[in-house]
């Protein structure tokens, strides 16, 4: 499938609407400044693969970015989820092993936490009588 020349022009509008130079915004595709620059211009073709990697790195709409209807970008998006993602991605294997147990133990303490409130609430509910 042929890239509609607009492509490049939308894909210079997403990083103008992030605040982001052609740098930092190559930077997170993982390919070259000079890349990034060719697909705004159109001296490049933008293969389905940045297309992907653009909407999911970026949360851009994949159906406004090839025909440019609908919104820029995909509603709710969790830039918190997407802060983890990018850190984690940055570890070593070995510190991402670390980062998940602990995020287990982590999981772990807020269930006992959540299930020890829930029986101090119901000891103290039961003591209180009803009212009429």
């Amino acid at each position: 499938m042929e890239n509609d020349p607009r492509i490049g022009r939308r894909i210079g509008e997403i990083r103008k609407a992030l605040g982001l130079t052609q740098q930092s915004f190559a930077k997170g595709l993982e390919i070259s400044k000079a890349h990034a620059g060719a697909m705004e211009i159109n001296t490049r073709k933008v293969p389905e693969r940045i297309i992907k990697m653009i909407c999911f790195t970026y949360g851009v709409n994949e159906k406004w970015l090839k025909t440019g209807k609908g919104a820029m970008f995909e509603e709710g998006r969790d830039f918190r989820l997407e802060e983890v993602i990018s850190n984690f991605k940055k570890l070593d294997d070995l510190l991402q092993d670390y980062v998940l147990k602990q995020m287990q133990l982590v999981l772990e303490y807020q269930e006992e936490a959540k299930t020890e409130h829930r029986h101090a609430k119901e000891k103290t509910g039961r003591k209180k009588p009803d009212k009429e």
